[in-house]
């Protein structure tokens, strides 16, 4: 996922996007207001999420946040020291879809990160949901929950399936374990990384291609798209 951060403090920039990339982001940085509403000025929804630091020097944060939301539906969260409910209201009612108070946990930062991009993910794929999706030779019907492969069905349990599905819908986006645990098992990833694994074990065994689930060691999974 592409990531827009919006942060004037080098320092506190480099030391995020270190932590973002590692995470599986492909981050941006710019340093105003001015530099974030440039930045989407040749493809407003290039970016996943927005991660807009609202002490800018040139404009206000908010002000920035309400520009952004004209150009694009592309999720905003705020990082601000203003702790008080009426600011985070007001963020809120500019079209902001999170805040964070800063000092943040990275950790609670990244799951924000993962909430936001989840919903939007969801909302842009619903028509999709009624179709089919195609991997060369592995197709997925989503309402009716059944796979086939060159022609014939494979037997996927639920969360299997699940965890195809999830893949599938964005090939080739690296998924954290985390966010797997979380949109498959709906539960924390303590404890539930092993069955994680022979998940992703068994379905490259029954669809008999091991290289479409690619592991980005360190992070997490994500689907290798077919040659066309």
């Amino acid at each position: 996922m592409r990531l827009l951060l919006v942060e004037d403090d080098d320092h506190v920039a480099a030391a995020l996007s270190a932590v973002l990339a590692r995470h599986g982001f492909s981050v941006l940085h710019a340093r105003s207001g001015e530099e974030a509403l440039q930045a989407l000025v040749p493809d407003p929804d290039a970016f996943g999420v927005v991660l807009l630091d609202l002490g800018l020097p040139d404009q206000d944060g908010y002000e920035v946040c309400g520009k952004i939301r004209k150009r694009t539906s592309t999720p905003v969260i705020m990082v601000t020291a203003r702790a008080d409910v009426r600011s985070r209201i007001h963020g809120l009612n500019l079209g902001a879809d999170d805040y964070v108070v800063k000092p943040y946990d990275t950790g609670e930062l990244l799951a924000r990160i993962h909430a936001v991009s989840r919903r939007n993910m969801s909302a842009e794929s619903a028509p999709a949901a009624e179709s089919a999706l195609r991997l060369g030779g592995v197709h997925i019907e989503l309402p009716t929950r059944q796979v086939t492969v060159d022609g014939s069905v494979v037997q996927l349990t639920r969360k299997e399936f699940d965890l195809l599905a999830l893949l599938a819908q964005r090939p080739g986006v690296v998924f954290r374990r985390e966010q797997i645990i979380s949109e498959v098992w709906r539960t924390s990833w303590e404890g539930t990384g092993r069955t994680l694994e022979v998940h992703v074990a068994s379905l490259r065994s029954k669809l008999r291609r091991p290289a479409l689930i690619e592991t980005v060691r360190g992070v997490g999974y994500r689907l290798v798209a077919p040659a066309a």
